[in-house]
């Protein structure tokens, strides 16, 4: 199991995270940020140039996930994670990269308040390792506040929040200790294993009666997606397609789905890459709408947006794949893609 301790930086995660590992047996600290030293290591000065933080790289992501696996395997127990995390899509993706491997996630944030944190980063003179702590941190520290105001609305909802102000590390993280025996912050996300070879997947593309897509929003990996999901062993595309939408949506289809697009994803390391199809549902009766019901371990949230509106919310590959699907919808014959775009 994953405690990971959430909060604003200067919060004090990490002090409470050192005081818990006498409290929970068989702990351990796993501190993902030594990972950020390693990364600006490893990669080119450019590509560092690129990002303002290294939780923006998708190396650190992989790592955190991988980490985490390997030290269980190592040690087992639990790991007390002390680390900021304020980007919802980067919560998904590592919070769905360590479901997939079988790791239990509590989620816990540290709320102090935001004029007592101001005045703790303003009095903080050494880290929790004794390190100095200079101007230009507590500086960067100050300004990374908006950041944590702005994802508290999220963040609320998604973990347990401990309300820290004039409690000292040690009942802060009595109070945690309580709170992960009582089950809370827990992760109900299901997230299948990593696949280890290629995959074929099938999705379904459905309307209202203003033409718009319905996207969902996945708990487990970041920016949106289509309903449907993996073909399982022995299940044709069409028939998985009908069972991921009603196990996502609620939703019963009863009219033969259309095939719109086959786009042939290469494997891009660590992913395998596979078959994706894109099939024609229909349109849903405006009254099926309203009973659209969502599994919140899976999906927190779903839309019909327009195209333009896609572009905001899709990733690059899965944009390119519904546009064509949407041109072949157009033009009444399915096409065949390769990495998104038509094959030659």
């Amino acid at each position: 199991m994953i405690i990971w301790v959430n909060g604003a930086f200067g919060a004090g995660k990490t002090s409470a995270a050192r005081e818990m590992l006498d409290l929970v047996p068989e702990s351990t600290l796993y501190d993902p940020d030594v990972l950020g030293s390693c990364v600006r290591q490893l990669l080119p000065e450019k590509r560092l140039q690129e990002v303002t933080d290294y939780q923006e790289l998708p190396i650190w992501r992989r790592l955190v996930i991988e980490t985490a696996a390997a030290l269980l395997a190592e040690v087992g127990g639990v790991l007390v994670v002390p680390m900021t995390l304020l980007r919802q899509e980067h919560r998904d993706e590592i919070f769905g990269g360590l479901a997939s491997r079988g790791i239990e996630v509590r989620h816990l944030l540290l709320d102090p308040g935001e004029t007592i944190l101001r005045s703790r980063i303003a009095a903080t003179t050494h880290h929790p390792d004794h390190t100095p702590v200079g101007d230009a941190a507590r500086r960067w520290a100050l300004d990374r506040i908006p950041d944590y105001l702005d994802a508290l609305p999220w963040l609320a909802l998604d973990a347990h929040v401990l309300h820290t102000a004039g409690l000292t590390p040690r009942e802060t993280a009595l109070r945690l200790t309580e709170a992960v025996g009582r089950g809370a912050g827990a992760c109900g996300i299901v997230q299948t294993p990593e696949p280890r070879a290629e995959t074929v997947a099938a999705g379904v593309l459905l309307f209202d009666d203003a033409d718009r897509v319905l996207l969902v929003d996945p708990t487990y990996k970041p920016g949106w997606e289509f309903p449907g999901g993996v073909v399982e062993r022995g299940e044709s595309p069409a028939r998985a397609g009908r069972r991921e939408v009603a196990e996502e949506l609620g939703l019963e289809l009863t009219r033969g789905l259309e095939l719109l697009v086959v786009d042939w994803e290469p494997p891009q390391p660590p992913a395998h890459g596979g078959l994706r199809l894109l099939f024609d549902g229909g349109r849903v009766p405006t009254a099926d709408i309203g009973r659209l019901l969502l599994p919140p371990a899976e999906l927190r949230g779903w839309r019909f947006v327009t195209e333009d509106e896609a572009a905001d919310l899709l990733p690059p590959v899965r944009l390119d794949r519904l546009r064509w699907a949407l041109r072949a919808r157009e033009q009444g014959r399915p096409l065949n893609l390769e990495a998104g775009h038509p094959a030659e």
